[in-house]
């Protein structure tokens, strides 16, 4: 069949710029005979964008990027896409108080602000690391500002406090950053050289899939701008040392079991997280690695896969999302507790 007719027609709506649901038809038609034509899918994203339909938006868009990855037009549109997703959608709800103080759940979900879907992930892994820092912000902050309403963010502030360490939240605005391509991280205010509470997203091409972390990080790198690199080094590893004493005696069996119930993985350097591993396994091999100093990042902690239906329903969900980091991180308390008192 020729298509430059209709072509021709999806070129014109497009010069007059027109993206309504006449220039949608003919794109969708011109993909259905033409499905490696990326202007057509460019075009057909936009028009999805413009009528308000992100989900089909952004499904275009991936399919741009997988005929080339370099498609600059779709690379905008998808930022724009997550914007607009992340302005729109509501807010994950704080814990409700009922009577005599207690909080409950909140009831309801919302649909992307907070949460990660397979948009989301796109965007983190087509995007370039500030790009994708730029749009998907809003979501991970949000997500940071709920999670400082749960129980156990307090009693890390607490046990800060008693320290002598400032800060009366456990995550400050814009405490979000760009680890390299597909990958954007967070940590506790003031925790870069201490046990972090750490909340990773990766979209890694060779990985060949997307996760979110929470756990407990340690960074022994001297890398970036951050102050007193040397000393805080020494700190840091200090605090891993303690964390190695820890697993290797009280926390053996405790962290075993809890990996095994909890989907939990190590991670260290660069690499994804050790899923080969048996979680018994993966904790001799926190006790009994030795080269942590070069490595620069030691992990620990739960993960989800956007491969497993249920783990990529929990991340799509702001709530759901919100509830599974808060039962991460109120599990692993105690030993973040120990590892801090004990550095």
């Amino acid at each position: 069949m020729d298509i430059t007719p209709l072509e021709q027609k999806a070129i014109d709506f497009a010069k007059r710029g027109d993206f309504g649901a006449e220039a949608k038809q003919v794109n969708e038609e011109l993909t259905k005979f033409a499905p490696d034509n990326q202007g057509a899918w460019t075009r057909l994203a936009r028009c999805n964008l413009e009528l308000g339909l992100l989900d089909d938006a952004n499904a275009a868009l991936e399919r741009v990027l997988q005929i080339n990855p370099q498609n600059m037009i779709a690379r905008s549109l998808l930022q724009e896409s997550i914007r607009r997703e992340v302005r729109m959608a509501p807010e994950p709800e704080a814990p409700k108080r009922a009577r005599g103080g207690r909080a409950r759940k909140a009831e309801g979900s919302g649909s992307a602000r907070g949460g990660f879907g397979r948009a989301q992930f796109a965007a983190l892994q087509q995007l370039a690391p500030n790009a994708a820092l730029e749009s998907l912000g809003p979501a991970i902050e949000s997500l940071l500002m709920a999670v400082n309403d749960r129980p156990f963010a307090a009693r890390i502030v607490e046990a800060r406090n008693r320290a002598g360490q400032s800060g009366s939240k456990l995550f400050r605005r814009n405490s979000f950053y760009a680890g390299g391509e597909g990958h954007l991280y967070a940590f506790h205010h003031g925790g870069r050289w201490e046990p972090q509470i750490n909340l990773g997203f990766y979209s890694v091409p060779n990985w060949g899939r997307s996760a979110v972390r929470a756990g407990i990080g340690f960074n022994l790198t001297q890398s970036g701008a951050d102050r007193d690199r040397e000393a805080g080094q020494e700190r840091v590893a200090a605090y891993h040392e303690a964390f190695q004493q820890l697993v290797a005696t009280d926390w053996k069996t405790l962290l075993t079991d809890w990996m095994t119930a909890n989907a939990g993985f190590i991670q260290y350097a660069d690499r994804p997280p050790a899923t080969d591993m048996l979680p018994a396994d993966a904790v001799a091999w926190l006790v009994n690695n030795h080269n942590a100093m070069e490595q620069g990042w030691v992990f620990v902690g739960g993960w989800l896969f956007s491969d497993r239906a249920q783990d990529a329903e929990t991340m799509e969900d702001p709530r759901k999302l919100v509830e599974w980091v808060e039962q991460t991180f109120t599990d692993l308390l105690p030993l973040w507790t120990s590892v801090y008192r004990q550095g």
